[in-house]
C-alpha cells in the first residue's frame, strides 16, 4: 500500500507539472529577479527566449516591507547560457491578460561574460499588447471620427438642403411619367406592334410574289422587242423627213401643199355654189326636158 501511495503521489505530482509544462526529468538552471509590481504572474508562467519556451516561473516571493516587493524564481534549461545584460522582461502574453517573462539579450555579447546560476538578473516592464494597440489605434480611431463627424455634418447639410427635396420631387415626376410611358409602350406592343408586323409580313410576301414574277420575265427578248420598235420609229422618223414617200412629201413639198390647199379651196367654194345654185349643177325631168 505504501508503494502504491507513493507511485501515486509521483504520478500526480509529474502530471500536474506536465499539464502545466514543466518537464521535471530536464536539468534546469534557476535566476532570480525583482519586480516592485508583477501585474498578476503566477508560477509556472512560461519563460521565453525570442518566443522559444526555455523554462517556467518557478517561484514567486513577496515582502511587502521593501520598494521591491516581489521576487521571482525562474528555471531555464542549462543548454541556454545567459551572457551579462541580460534582461528579464515581463509582458503580455496574450489579449486576454496573461503574464509571460522572456529573457532579452545581445547574441554579440555571448561571448562576453556568463551568469552564472542563482544570479540576480535585471529586470524590466515589457509594453502591455493594450498599451501596444491603445498606442497605434486611438490616433487612428480619433482620424476616423473627426471623417466621421465631418461626413455626417456634410450629409445633413445635403438633407437639409432645399434643392434635395426639389430634386426628389423632379425624381418622383420623372418616375411617373416613365411608368405611363412603359405603361402605353406595353399597350404599344401588345396591339398596334403585332398589326404592324402582320402588314410587313403581307407586303413582303407581295414583294415576294413580284420578285418571283419579275424573274419569270424574259429580259432579253424584251429589249430586243424595244430594240426593233425604237429602229422602226427611227425609219419612219427619217422617211418622214425625207422627200421620197408620201407622208415625207406632203410633209416637206411646199408645193404639194399650196396646190392641195387651192384643191381643197376649190371644192368648197363648189360645195357652196352648189348648195346655193343646185340648179345650174343639176337637170331632171321626168319626161324630159328642154334644151337651152
Amino acid at each position: 500500500m505504501g508503494i502504491m501511495a507513493v507511485v501515486a503521489i509521483f504520478v500526480l505530482y509529474f502530471g500536474l507539472n506536465y499539464l502545466k509544462g514543466i518537464d521535471i526529468f530536464s536539468p534546469v538552471n534557476y535566476y532570480y529577479g525583482e519586480y516592485e509590481n508583477i501585474d498578476g504572474l503566477v508560477a509556472s508562467s512560461p519563460v521565453y527566449v525570442k518566443g522559444f519556451k526555455v523554462g517556467h516561473v518557478e517561484q514567486i516571493k513577496y515582502d511587502f516591507s521593501k520598494k521591491e516587493s516581489f521576487v521571482i524564481k525562474i528555471s531555464v534549461s542549462k543548454d541556454i547560457k545567459l551572457p551579462k545584460g541580460t534582461r528579464i522582461q515581463l509582458y503580455d502574453e496574450g489579449i486576454m491578460g496573461g503574464k509571460a517573462i522572456q529573457l532579452i539579450y545581445d547574441p554579440v555579447m555571448a561571448s562576453n561574460a556568463i551568469h552564472q546560476p542563482g544570479d540576480t538578473i535585471e529586470t524590466e516592464l515589457g509594453v502591455g499588447l493594450m498599451a501596444k494597440l491603445s498606442g497605434d489605434l486611438v490616433p487612428k480611431i480619433q482620424d476616423i471620427s473627426l471623417q466621421a463627424d465631418s461626413l455626417i455634418r456634410s450629409v445633413r447639410v445635403l438633407v437639409e438642403n432645399k434643392n434635395l427635396n426639389k430634386s426628389m420631387a423632379s425624381i418622383e415626376k420623372t418616375t411617373a411619367d416613365l411608368a405611363v410611358s412603359s405603361s402605353q409602350l406595353k399597350k404599344l406592343m401588345s396591339s398596334d406592334v403585332p398589326h404592324i408586323l402582320n402588314n410587313v409580313n403581307d407586303m413582303t410576301s407581295d414583294f415576294r410574289q413580284i420578285s418571283g414574277n419579275l424573274k419569270k420575265i424574259d429580259y432579253q427578248a424584251t429589249f430586243a422587242s424595244i430594240n426593233h420598235t425604237i429602229t422602226n420609229l427611227s425609219l419612219i422618223s427619217d422617211k418622214m423627213n425625207g422627200t421620197e414617200g408620201t407622208i415625207g412629201m406632203l410633209l416637206n413639198n411646199k408645193d404639194l401643199y399650196i396646190n392641195l390647199s387651192n384643191s381643197a379651196s376649190n371644192a368648197d367654194k363648189l360645195l357652196i355654189d352648189l348648195q346655193k345654185n343646185p340648179k345650174r349643177y343639176v337637170h331632171f325631168s321626168l319626161f324630159g326636158g328642154k334644151s337651152n
